[in-house]
């Protein structure tokens, strides 16, 4: 893998040469620094890159690596990272941070929501990768490889792409037998702040794919969380805030930072999610549906109803749980098979 330096990407501080396979080697200099550098990626005819941040603080700690832009077309995330990259001072860094402010740039830069658009290929579809794919394959690998695997903690934002109309939330994988790690990731999932915490069912054999970024690095026996924040392709101040606030609030947990941190917990009281009803859309169409997320919902309550390009009512929506909208498709145009609701049952 060939790597280069880029100068004014993402106000870089200063670049270093990154070799293949040295980030370990970065994160054991024993000096307090920020290092930036561009990662380049692709074959002959597709080539892309990937922006990485290395801040090292004087003190020993945990490496704590955030990442975002996974989905380029989700930018509450990847404005908030930048913004963490420009208050957070390597002074008051404990152990090392690994931030990836952009992972799918082309699809950030290209505004394509979900897919990479030099192979049509999802991100967070692709991990653990491969050094031999496709650009997307290749970054997959990259992250897999040199990201999660120098990670003692891993955090992958997210927020509603396009076409998705999300409640803010924080979620890990519940598995079963690493429970100190999974203890971990509920108890950093607290101290967030995050009114919403999710967890999900965990059942991958070792020689499973992983297909999701966080999911790779829970596989890999990391600490692993995912912070869901931002709808609808545009930029909401507050989920931006929301992010940051969270992102601080689970450094100074984890002892990865000692600054002074301004994030105020919300008062409410934060509820959990143990399991969710997906709802697939049935058929092509026209979808309306006067429900918005967050809202509670009833078995066997109709959420809405597809048209066809007539007006012609062709098939309601209806719910098969007692829960709360945890996302669900925001705009008219829906695909078969696509995800048209996320209902997230709350805990007993």
């Amino acid at each position: 893998m060939k790597i280069i330096l880029k100068t004014a990407v993402f106000a870089l501080l200063f670049c270093g040469i990154l070799p293949k396979a040295q980030i370990r080697k970065i994160l054991s200099e024993n000096r307090s620094f920020r290092k930036d550098t561009v990662v380049s990626i692709g074959t002959d005819t597709q080539k892309t890159y990937i922006p990485v941040a290395v801040i090292k603080g004087k003190s020993k700690g945990p490496v704590f690596t955030v990442i975002a832009g996974i989905h380029g077309y989700e930018y509450p995330p990847i404005i908030a990272v930048q913004e963490l990259l420009n208050e957070i001072k390597p002074e008051n860094i404990n152990g090392a941070l690994i931030i990836v402010p952009v992972a799918s740039v082309e699809s950030f830069q290209k505004r394509m929501p979900f897919v990479n658009p030099l192979d049509g290929k999802n991100l967070n579809n692709a991990f653990p990768g491969s050094k031999d794919g496709t650009p997307t394959d290749k970054i997959a690998d990259f992250i897999t490889k040199e990201i999660i695997s120098n990670s003692d903690f891993f955090l992958d934002i997210h927020g509603g792409d396009a076409n998705e109309d999300l409640l803010p939330f924080i979620c890990y994988y519940d598995r079963k037998n690493k429970g100190n790690r999974t203890d971990l990731a509920l108890n950093l999932s607290k101290a967030s702040g995050i009114k919403n915490i999710v967890s999900y069912p965990y059942s991958l054999k070792p020689s499973d794919q992983s297909k999701y970024a966080f999911k790779e690095a829970t596989q890999q026996g990391i600490t692993a969380l995912s912070i869901e924040a931002g709808k609808l392709g545009t930029v909401q101040r507050e989920n931006v805030d929301l992010i940051k606030n969270a992102v601080f609030s689970m450094l100074k947990f984890s002892g990865n930072y000692s600054g002074r941190i301004s994030a105020e917990k919300g008062s409410e009281t934060q509820r959990f999610f143990s399991s969710q009803d997906y709802i697939r859309v049935p058929e092509n169409g026209i979808f309306y549906s006067m429900l918005k997320s967050g809202d509670e919902v009833r078995k066997n309550q109709i959420l809405g109803y597809i048209t066809d390009e007539f007006g012609n009512r062709k098939k309601d929506i209806i719910s098969q749980s007692d829960g709360i909208i945890l996302y669900k498709i925001g705009t008219p145009p829906v695909n078969r098979s696509e995800t048209l609701f996320c209902i997230g049952i709350i805990q007993k």
